[in-house]
């Protein structure tokens, strides 16, 4: 007998409601923003790797430490706003990143849930329309469409987790 009901945590209505609120309210807050570069301007811009982060860093230590050895055409009031913004949205992505990973590990388990039911439901289907019994026949044929044609197979390939 297969594992089923791996996760019967469920949000209530009210929980599915407030998270749907707080995201938007996240969505209205980042909304200045946010930029959707287009693939050419990632590849061209890209992300600085560690290297280069360290080395910004190096620059912002300097500059914190030793502001007479900066450089005078470099807007130092907006380095230091892209700096900060840069650490803000790194703590942002970091969590949100997290939140993401938990979802998708909880919507695993559900979907791993459902397709274990619904095999159960197929076999019960695939019994009772072997019988005969009203209503069985119809729905074995349209969800055998699921299942491998090649070979007795007693069930639909396994779901892909994302």
């Amino acid at each position: 007998m297969p594992l089923t009901n791996l996760n019967s945590a469920h949000l209530t209505a009210a929980q599915v409601t407030a998270a749907q609120n707080a995201l938007a309210d996240l969505e209205n807050a980042l909304s200045a923003v946010n930029v959707n570069l287009t693939p050419e301007d990632r590849q061209r811009y890209g992300s600085i790797n560690e290297q280069n982060k360290l080395f910004v860093n190096k620059v912002k230590d300097y500059r914190t430490s030793n502001p007479n050895l900066s450089v005078s055409d470099v807007d130092w009031d907006e380095f230091e706003k892209d700096f900060a913004s840069r650490r803000v949205f790194d703590s942002l992505i970091n969590r949100l990143d997290a939140l993401s990973t938990k979802l998708k590990g909880a919507k695993i388990l559900h979907d791993y849930d459902n397709y274990q039911s619904a095999l159960a439901d197929y076999a019960y289907t695939s019994y009772r329309a072997g019988t005969g019994a009203d209503g069985y026949e119809t729905k074995y044929n349209e969800m055998k469409q699921f299942f491998g044609r090649s070979g007795k197979t007693t069930a639909p390939p396994a779901p892909e987790n994302p």
